[in-house]
Parts: C-alpha cells; structure tokens; sequence
C-alpha cells in the first residue's frame, strides 16, 4: 500500500516546533497587534479599530512538474492565486492583492508569458490585484543538483496575498457550537495537493502516461492533473453580501477534512454526506492501492472548502452558494466530540495533532 510519506513527503511536526520556538518571540514585539497565533489559514494583524490585515503565502508544489511535463503553463499561474486567496478567505478577509515570485531554470518568453496569462485571469476571476512581484534566474537551484545542466524548463511559483478586515469580523473558528451545519463546496479536482503521491503510483507504478485516458472522464490523464485549482472568493462574498457570516472556514487541502480540526472551537465534526470522488482520485487509488484513510487525509476527494454556519442559515447559504454557481451541498453537522472529524460514509475518524493529522477506521 503506498503513502504519501513512503512517496517522500515528510510530516510537519518537528519543522512546526521549530517555528514556535524561534519566531513566536516575535508575536509580541512593541506596536505589534497580532491577532492570531501560528497554525491558522492567514496571520492577521490589527492595525487599528476599524481595520485589520490578512496576509499568507502559498505555492504549487510539484504541480509545477506536470505543467513541464505537459509543456503546458496556461493554468498554473491560476493555482497559485486560488491556493493563496482560498486561504485568506478563511479567516474573514477579503482578499484584495498578491505578489508572485517565479523562480526559473532558464528564462523562456514563452513559458512566462503563459504563467503570467494564468496569473492574470484568475486575479480577475478573484477580484484581487497582481501590482508586482519577483522573476528570478536560477540554473543552479531550480531542477538541478548544481552540477549537472538540470532541467531547463525546471521553475517554482509562489505567491504571497494580503487581504482587508475589520478586527471584530476576524473567523477563527471559536464561536462554531454542536447544532451548526456544515456546509461543502465541491472542488475542480486534484487542485494543488498530494501531487507527489499521484505522479508516484500513476507514473512509476501503474505506468500510465499523460496523454491516457482516465475512466470516468472525457479528458486525458495530463489535463485531469493540471485541472486548475477552484477559486472561491465569490462563493464566500456571495455570502457576506446576504449578511451571512460564517463561524469557521476551512480550505481543504492536504490532511484532507482533519483541517476542521484547526478551528478553535472544542468541537467535532460530524459528516453524514460526502460527493463521489473525481474520476482522478478513483484512479489514484486504484493505482497506488491506497486506503480511504490515505486518501481523505491527503487529497480534497472531491470536497474543497467547507463553511460552518448556524443551522438556521444552512438553506440560505446554500442557496447562495448555488447561485453564485457553485456546486454546494450539506455534508453534516458539528457534535460534541472534541478534536474529531468522523466521516460516516467512508467509516473514518481523523484528528489534527501538533501539526500531523491521522485517520483511523471508525
């Protein structure tokens, strides 16, 4: 059976402590209003009564390998904007500007042109600003060992967003109570998460090749995986418009629903109701021979981002959330068990521990 760490993708846990220990002194320095700690979606800091600052950085892995593979770079410039916005979303912020920084192995007008076009539709379709950003030239750092040539469509994309609140509107996921409805909006797809893992079984064990057929799907294997990320901006301003505001959000990205868990609240997560995975995952799974407890601790499973909200709000939101064209469903409710999320369907139990998650049979 394959994992995500036997495919090279270390945990967190010793990396996170090390965080906490050398930069936490600096939460408190002098005229520094911080107004979260570390472990949340974005980092808010409060710069007056009236106004607070999101700010969160993210980039897209080795999606970035397939885009070579494919010779194709139209989209990845979308992934990094959804990765960095979803999250600022999160914690109550509209997002309103990003930087990118673009590290390449050799410079290729025409391989840029092409991240920059994907930069560009999806900060229109996110409503937010691109005013600048970094292009660097590294033949040394970026696909290569620094002695052999490398590869030279080898590059890295990452960006860093910032997003505006009002401190008294910040979202941590502290007022979410047992009763609440949670409420799932479906994903593209893959998005930018556990991509290590996929290219593993479906490159070196099951063989396949990009230009494969995936069952299920119209679309070749290469175009499943390069399935830009969904941006959800509209979806949760679709909300604040009709004076929702939801108590806890969640970008589910790797460790999969165990992200409720990041939410302050001494709650758990009951999810009655799930989708039916994207034909990419059903493939995945096939090809790697990996368990349910895998894959909904590494990928989305067909479930991007999920909103809690009173009970009372559920049919409202969900309205909403159709109407701004998003497919949107009930998953569950939130229960009593604390640091839990149980995903009925499948039979699972995950919990978030000191950065690691886990999922366990029921």
């Amino acid at each position: 059976m394959t994992s995500y760490e036997g495919s090279g993708v270390r945990g967190q846990g010793d990396a996170l402590s090390s965080v906490v220990r050398h930069l936490g002194p600096t939460m408190s320095l002098p005229g520094l209003g911080s107004l979260t700690t570390f472990g949340q979606y974005a980092s808010v800091i409060k710069l007056n009564d009236e106004l607070a600052i999101a700010f969160s950085t993210d980039g897209v892995g080795s999606k970035t390998l397939i885009a070579s593979r494919m010779d194709r770079y139209d989209t990845i410039g979308f992934d990094c904007v959804a990765m960095n916005v979803n999250d600022i979303l999160c914690v109550g912020a509209k997002p309103i500007a990003m930087v990118d920084y673009l590290g390449v192995h050799t410079l290729d007008s025409r391989i840029a042109d092409e991240i920059l076009r994907g930069l560009g539709a999806a900060a229109k379709e996110a409503s937010i600003s691109i005013p600048g950003g970094e292009l660097a030239q590294l033949p040394e750092v970026i696909g290569s060992n620094g002695k052999d040539p490398g590869d030279p469509t080898a590059f890295d994309l990452v960006g860093a967003c910032i997003g505006t609140l009002h401190p008294d509107e910040l979202v941590l996921g502290a007022d979410v109570a047992p009763g609440d409805a949670l409420i799932g909006i479906g994903s593209s797809g893959i998005h930018s998460n556990g991509l290590t893992l996929a290219r593993r079984v479906l490159f070196d064990r099951a063989g396949l090749g990009l230009n494969d057929r995936v069952d299920g799907s119209d679309r070749t294997l290469g175009e499943e995986l390069l399935e830009p990320t969904e941006i959800y901006v509209r979806a949760i301003t679709s909300l604040w418009d009709r004076g929702i505001r939801p108590r806890g959000m969640a970008h589910i990205t790797s460790d999969g629903f165990a992200n409720l868990c990041r939410l302050e609240a001494k709650v758990g997560y009951l999810v009655t109701e799930l989708p039916e995975p994207h034909a990419i995952f059903r493939l995945i799974q096939n090809a790697g021979d990996i368990g349910d407890d895998e894959m909904y601790r590494v990928f989305n499973m067909g479930v991007g981002f999920v909103t809690v909200v009173g009970d009372d709000e559920k049919d409202r939101t969900l309205e909403a959330l159709i109407g701004a064209g998003y497919h949107a469903f009930l998953l569950g409710e939130v229960d009593d068990r604390a640091g839990e999320v149980t995903l009925e369907p499948v039979g699972l139990v995950g919990r978030m521990e000191d950065g690691e998650s886990s999922f366990r049979s029921l």
